[in-house]
C-alpha cells in the first residue's frame, strides 16, 4: 500500500510521542513492504535526506505559533497529498479533524489518531479549548476510522458520541543500553538516579514532582528530562528550586533518552490528561519500577505492575518516593513486571501489525 502520515512535527524523532510513534511505525510498514511517505515541518526537522531508513519524507512550511503550528501544517500537507494517490492517510491528533475530509475527497481512505482529550490541557485558553471540543466532533463524522491510544478514550468517545473506535496504542522497546554517555555528562551513576520525563506543562505535574522530592531524605538525584515550546514561565518557576539534587537536562532524545530510562532506580509518571503517555510505556519497556499517578489512562497500561500515589496529591508522592528508596528489593521487584506488561501487549511490532491489518481493510473498504 501506499500511506502517509501527517498531523506531526515529523521523524527522525526530536520531539515527543506522536514523532516517535509515527518513525517507529513508518519504519516497520517499509520493512513490511509498503511505501511510506511521512510529512514534517520545517521549523523541526533539519534532517536533510529526503527519505529515512527507506520512508520518503516531505518538509513543509508552518506557521510557527502555539495555536496555528499543528493546524496550519497539516492543511498544507493534505492538500499536498492529493497529488499523491495515497491508499491510506493516517492523520494524528484530533485538532486536525477538520482536514480529514480533504483526501477523502480523491478517494483516499483516513484514519485519525485522536491523541487525548487536548481540551483539558491548561495551555489552551478558551477559544483552544472550545477547538479542541468541536474537533471531537468533527473527528467522528469525517474520517473513515477513528483510532484511540487507550481503552478510556475508546470508552470516552463511545459514551460522549456514540462513535466507535479502533484501539491501538502505543509501542515500546524492551532492551536496555550498555552505554553511559549522558549519564557521565550530568555526573550520574547507573541506579543511582530517580527518573522524570514529560513535556514541561502544568498538568503533567513536573511541579509536584519537585514539590515531593524536595521533602524527600535521600542524597540521589531527581532527572527532569523534557521541555515546552510555549511554557516559558513554568519551566523558569520549576527551575527556581534550591535543591540542588534536582538535575533539569532539558529535551534528550535518541541514544542519550534511552541511557536515562536504562539506567534509573525508579521512574515517576505524574501525568494526569491524555491516553497512553508513551513515556510511561517506555520506561517500563526498560525495566523501570514506575511510580504513576492514580488515574485510569496509567492503571490500564500498568495495572498491578506499578506502584501509585493519590491523584495529584504532594505529600503521598513524597511517601511513596521514600518508600521505594528506603525498600529497593520492592523496587526491583517490579521491573521484571513492568517488561512483562509490555512484552503482552505493547512491542512496537503488534502495534505495527495492528495498524498494517487497519489499513488493509481500509484499503478494501472495510473498517
Amino acid at each position: 500500500m501506499k500511506i502517509a502520515i501527517m498531523g506531526i512535527r515529523g521523524i527522525p524523532a526530536n520531539y515527543g510521542g506522536f514523532e516517535t510513534f509515527a518513525e517507529e511505525l513508518s519504519v516497520r510498514l517499509v520493512e513490511r513492504g509498503h511505501d511510506v511517505t511521512v510529512y514534517g515541518r520545517s521549523n523541526t526537522i533539519q534532517y536533510s535526506d529526503d527519505t529515512y531508513k527507506g520512508v520518503k519524507l516531505v518538509i513543509l512550511p508552518t506557521i510557527k505559533h502555539k495555536y496555528f503550528d499543528t493546524v496550519a501544517h497539516t492543511g498544507i500537507s493534505v492538500f499536498h497529498g492529493l497529488f499523491r494517490r495515497f491508499d491510506v492517510v493516517l492523520v494524528c491528533n484530533s485538532a486536525n479533524s477538520i482536514f480529514t475530509i480533504i483526501p477523502r475527497l480523491v478517494g483516499q481512505k483516513v484514519a485519525l489518531n485522536v491523541d487525548g482529550l487536548e481540551w483539558q490541557r491548561g495551555k489552551w485558553n478558551i477559544i483552544g479549548k472550545w477547538y479542541y471540543r468541536i474537533s471531537e466532533f468533527i473527528a467522528t463524522i469525517l474520517p473513515n476510522v477513528v483510532v484511540t491510544d487507550s481503552l478510556f478514550i475508546q470508552k470516552y468517545y463511545l459514551e460522549k458520541f456514540k462513535k466507535d473506535s479502533v484501539f491501538i496504542p502505543y509501542g515500546a522497546p524492551t532492551e536496555k543500553v550498555d552505554t553511559i554517555e549522558v549519564l557521565n555528562k550530568y555526573n550520574l551513576k547507573r541506579g543511582k538516579y530517580i527518573l522524570y520525563v514529560s513535556r514541561l506543562e502544568p498538568e503533567n505535574n513536573a511541579h509536584l514532582v519537585v514539590q515531593a522530592y524536595e521533602k524527600v531524605k535521600s542524597d540521589i538525584p531527581l532527572v527532569i528530562v523534557g521541555g515546552a515550546p510555549y511554557n516559558t514561565e513554568y519551566i523558569q518557576k520549576l527551575k527556581s528550586t534550591r535543591d540542588p539534587r534536582i538535575i533539569f537536562t532539558g529535551y534528550v532524545f535518541g541514544q542519550g533518552y534511552k541511557e536515562f530510562q536504562s539506567n534509573a532506580f525508579f521512574y515517576v509518571q505524574a501525568t494526569e490528561v491524555g491516553g497512553t503517555h508513551p513515556a510511561l510505556l517506555e520506561a517500563m519497556g526498560y525495566g523501570n519500577c514506575v511510580l504513576a499517578n492514580h488515574v485510569p489512562e496509567h492503571t490500564e497500561v500498568l495495572r498491578d505492575a506499578g506502584v501509585y500515589f493519590k491523584t495529584s496529591d504532594a505529600e503521598d508522592l513524597q511517601l511513596k518516593m521514600q518508600y521505594l528508596i528506603d525498600n529497593p528489593n520492592i523496587v526491583e521487584g517490579y521491573r521484571s513486571k513492568a517488561v512483562q506488561r509490555i512484552k503482552e501487549a505493547y512491542t512496537w511490532d503488534r502495534i505495527m501489525e495492528n495498524y498494517e491489518s487497519l489499513f488493509v481493510r481500509m484499503n478494501k473498504g472495510e473498517k
